[in-house]
């Protein structure tokens, strides 16, 4: 009897061990009290030039950050993270034995994953995964044209990259847009996905402002994706199609594309929608305007609550101008229609909607070779959308320009064109609040809102940041060195880094 209580106290004991060396703290185990509302700049450090300091990705394992520099050499800078104050380069891993430039990276479990277009860009690129210690390589797996951004799945099983699939530019060779799924476990098998699938829908898709466009007018081929989220439990992704104004569902374990979500498009003649048009009218006046906008989102990120999945959307805009097609055109080039638009001769001033530019692919209704609608590119604004059916449940509306005017950073010579253009937002969990942060290309700006609730973002504060925002990382407190909460930002114009971090409380 003494033996059996003994050999049971000694299992128990070992049970108690072993589950003390599970997983690490999640979240909610690792609380710190922070103010989402009183984010300052800690430090920040310059790589390089223009394409210098594109997209970070951070390794907790190592304290390493991998930062994507496209600058004069093609690489990834490695930067010792230990102390976020006093940021250092410490190496770099080249990318041209690859291929093309590098333009994702992403990290998971002690593997750097990179997603590297081929030197002809129309031609298949790859992946390629390193050890984040020493930066070995473990695999390279060839992937869809153009892989623009790369992901980890949140259980590390999985690595998807979305394959842009952009024509050259006389337009004569135009390859599909995909989504490759590759099997880390399964030894870096993968999958690349088309959208095949669902060619049958394009008409119904096209009806609620899905675009197909461009010589040829391939559904396959013209569908372009950009940026994707994965869910928690890594079953289900969503991929921004940036050109086709929509975002597409998938299905991991499948390895299916299940939806597309046509966007629709915004109103600008709509009360709290009201925007400057012109780079020439001698002000930022914001007014409403008989325009409509077409959200073409760039970056993407998912919040879920209550067992909905909300994804948010920076809705940058984006144009096909390419020497072999171009859709892009000023309002007062084009023929605007004499019933619907009757002071047009005033409206086509360059102080007026003259200098807007628009696309002139939608807006001719009935055929006629005149314009009864104006179509211009992004929506300058953030979106949150209900994952399950694509349906918008909220809009920033014309906040991202009124605060960014307030603080004295907004552009005005890109009025006339897509505003502050919002394109990379990320979202993380800030003391008790959810807060997403919203990079805005044009206003060298991060926008931070408290998403706790998805449907009502609350607008926190306006940080500035480095010349063109690319990248945006916030790294949990649990994963931190400084054990706090910190935001990285990317900028790829001037390549340089910026750490932020909020107050304790």
């Amino acid at each position: 009897m003494k033996y059996n209580l003994l050999l049971l106290l000694l299992l128990l004991s070992f049970a108690g061990c072993k589950k003390d060396k599970q997983d690490p703290a999640t979240d909610e185990e690792f609380f710190v009290n922070e103010d989402a509302a009183t984010f300052s700049q800690i430090s920040s450090l310059d790589i390089g030039d223009t394409g210098a300091a594109e997209i970070s990705a951070f390794d907790p394992a190592t304290n390493r950050l991998f930062v994507v520099n496209n600058g004069t050499v093609n690489k990834i800078d490695v930067i010792d993270f230990k102390d976020p104050a006093n940021m250092k380069v410490i190496g770099s891993i080249l990318m041209a034995p690859y291929g093309g430039a590098v333009n994702s990276v992403s990290v998971s479990d002690g593997k750097l994953a990179a997603a590297i277009e081929s030197t002809n860009k129309q031609a298949n690129g790859k992946v390629a995964v390193f050890k984040t210690s020493d930066y070995t390589e473990i695999k390279v797996i060839t992937v869809g044209a153009l892989p623009d951004m790369i992901t980890f799945s949140p259980d590390g099983k999985y690595i998807l990259t979305a394959n842009e699939g952009e024509p050259n530019d006389a337009y004569t060779v135009d390859p599909a847009g995909t989504v490759s799924i590759i099997s880390v476990s399964d030894n870096y098998s993968v999958v690349t996905v088309d959208f095949s699938a669902l060619a049958s829908q394009q008409a119904a898709l096209t009806a609620k402002g899905f675009r197909i466009f461009g010589p040829g007018k391939s559904f396959v081929n013209d569908i372009e994706p950009e940026y994707i989220t994965v869910s928690a439990d890594s079953k289900t992704a969503w991929v921004t199609l940036q050109e086709n104004n929509a975002i597409a569902k998938i299905d991991i374990a499948s390895k299916t594309v299940t939806n597309i979500f046509p966007l629709g498009f915004k109103d600008y003649n709509l009360d709290g929608n009201e925007i400057d048009v012109s780079d020439l009218d001698s002000k930022t006046a914001l007014a409403k305007w008989n325009v409509k906008g077409i959200y073409m989102p760039d970056g993407i990120a998912l919040l879920e609550s209550a067992g909905v999945p909300y994804l948010f959307t920076a809705n940058e805009g984006d144009s096909r101008e390419y020497t072999g097609f171009s859709e892009v055109k000023r309002v007062r080039s084009i023929k605007l229609d004499p019933t619907l638009f009757p002071t047009a001769s005033i409206l086509q001033l360059d102080a007026q909607l003259g200098r807007l530019n628009m696309t002139n692919t939608l807006g001719d209704t009935d055929g006629d070779g005149d314009f009864d609608a104006i179509y211009s590119l992004g929506a300058r604004s953030f979106s949150v959308w209900n994952g399950n059916d694509g349906l918008q449940v909220f809009d920033s509306k014309n906040e991202l320009d009124v605060k960014t005017i307030a603080a004295g950073v907004y552009d005005d010579t890109r009025s006339d064109d897509k505003s502050v253009e919002p394109e990379g937002i990320t979202i993380g969990k800030i003391g008790n609040k959810n807060v997403a942060f919203v990079g805005m290309e044009r206003a060298d700006a991060v926008a931070v809102y408290d998403v706790t609730i998805p449907t009502k973002p609350v607008f926190l504060q306006l940080l500035k940041c480095g010349d063109a925002p690319e990248g945006v990382l916030i790294i949990p407190a649990k994963d931190s060195p400084t054990k706090k909460s910190l935001l990285v930002v990317s900028s790829e114009n001037d390549g340089v880094i910026t750490v932020y971090t909020p107050k304790t409380v």
